[in-house]
């Protein structure tokens, strides 16, 4: 998904849907961290996706606290 479609999607959602998408995400990571540790992990990456995704919600979020 391309960042601008991703940023138009999450901005049309409310506080609390971000905020179950990022327990999702931060989930994923960790995930995608202890693949990474015991070498199962092929795509490497996807880590710094999710860890992006991860930044552009909590920014979306404090811009949406702010208004």
């Amino acid at each position: 998904m391309k960042t601008a479609d991703y940023l138009k999607q999450i901005r049309g959602k409310t506080a609390e849907q971000l905020n179950d998408e990022l327990a999702a995400l931060q989930k994923e990571q960790f995930n995608l961290r202890l693949q990474h540790v015991t070498g199962q992990q092929n795509k490497t990456h996807l880590a710094g996706d999710v860890r992006k995704r991860i930044a552009r919600l909590k920014t979306v979020l404090k811009q949406q606290a702010k208004s």
